[in-house]
């Protein structure tokens, strides 16, 4: 799926040497809308997302993914002439995307200070997984710590059982959305302030811990600490999954007391709207078992499409849960063109989410999925950076592309 519109982030230089999740998925968001994104690699290996999680053929899923819509470059930063090659990229460019462990291109004489000289306008995202700063910084992060020390494992889960981390690099999106934003803040500044270039710093803990809610208030004015609650919410009643006769599953918010009353005669009990045990949010919380009981008693003796048909003519909120086979089957995710099929030279047709939001007149779009390592030495080394076939010959026979 192509567009004739430009997206909106047409003509943006973005350099992107990250690795792994969370600062490839910034470089994804923003070639998916336009930007050219230059994804810098090493040489020998690559990115080490190539090689992580499900592999056909021995083609990384996760990277023909996150790499999509990016040109690829090899280069060795680490050496005299990388750096410099790194510098001659830096001072085209709009944005640098770098998730190594803190002081490690101060390490190799590329860091802030030096990269800012060489372009005064350039916007730095420094991603790591506790910060440029504080007493951790110099630790290894990955998105799983982020996830156990940010209080969000501590919160999922059931109470009975152990804290439980997500099945995905939940930690890593989640900071990758923090610093998109973060991004088009900084480069609005530059372009509309005239503010000039800086630098952002992103951990993996804070942006997660960030969308916890008022844990801190509430630790700090109650003194509570909340524990894990497994579907339910501490805050309203109902909200869980509930199996249906047929063997599936469907959920239930219910946060608003006409939504509650809705749900009640969804299943055939409008009673229950004037029972003192749920007539208000307070007393369906006090009783949640009971209620919960009642509700899964219903659905019990119905099939999942009883139970949806038997909701949507109440208005009532309540949603199957789906596999990815199911949401590739679902019509809304079709008419919304929430996925897409791309021809993709290694995996034949590849099907992939669209780009989103939607935009009216400057969409996002899926070009193609993630290139083959250094596929566009070439197109940038010669043709951006202007560099002639002799000394790029050099570069490669010294190991530096």
């Amino acid at each position: 799926m192509t567009h004739d519109t430009n997206g909106p982030l047409d003509g943006l230089v973005v350099l992107e040497a990250g690795s792994m999740i969370s600062g490839p998925t910034v470089g994804r968001f923003m070639a998916d809308f336009g930007a050219t994104v230059i994804k810098i690699e090493h040489p020998e290996f690559g990115d080490h997302i190539r090689r992580f999680g499900p592999q056909k053929d021995g083609v990384g899923l996760w990277h023909k993914y996150l790499s999509r819509n990016k040109q690829s470059v090899t280069l060795n930063i680490s050496t005299e002439e990388g750096t410099a090659v790194f510098e001659d990229l830096v001072s085209d460019a709009d944005l640098l995307i770098e998730n190594f462990r803190p002081g490690t291109l101060e390490r190799w004489g590329v860091g802030w200070e030096t990269l800012s000289e060489v372009n005064p306008e350039l916007v730095m995202l420094r991603m790591s997984g506790f910060g440029q700063t504080g007493p951790y910084s110099q630790r290894p992060g990955f998105g799983t710590l982020a996830e156990a020390m940010s209080g969000f494992a501590y919160l999922n889960g059931f109470p009975d059982s152990p804290p439980l981390l997500p099945p995905t690099g939940l930690a890593d999106n989640i900071a990758a959305l923090f610093s998109t934003f973060a991004v088009m803040f900084a480069l609005y500044h530059r372009d509309v302030h005239g503010g000039g270039g800086q630098y952002i710093d992103t951990s993996l803990i804070e942006p997660i811990f960030g969308l916890l809610g008022p844990q801190p208030l509430r630790y700090d004015q109650l003194g509570e600490i909340e524990a894990r609650s497994g579907n339910r919410s501490t805050s309203s009643a109902p909200r869980n999954v509930y199996r249906t006769g047929d063997d599936r599953w469907v959920a239930i918010s219910a946060s608003a007391q006409p939504l509650a009353e809705r749900t009640f005669e969804a299943i055939g009990r409008p009673d229950l709207i004037d029972d003192p045990r749920f007539a208000t949010n307070e007393d369906r919380l006090a009783n949640v078992e009971e209620l919960d009981e009642i509700i899964q008693g219903w659905m019990d003796d119905h099939s999942r499409e009883e139970i949806l048909t038997a909701f949507e003519e109440a208005d009532a909120t309540l949603a199957p849960v789906y596999n990815v086979e199911d949401i590739l089957n679902d019509e809304h995710y079709r008419a919304r063109e929430a996925f897409v099929t791309i021809d993709d030279p290694d995996l034949g047709d590849a099907v992939v989410q669209n780009a989103f939001p939607k935009f009216s007149e400057t969409p996002g779009a899926v070009n193609y999925l993630g290139p083959s390592l250094g596929e566009h030495n070439e197109a940038v080394f010669r043709d951006r950076l202007g560099y002639d076939d002799e000394f790029l010959a050099e570069l490669e026979a010294e190991g530096v592309i």
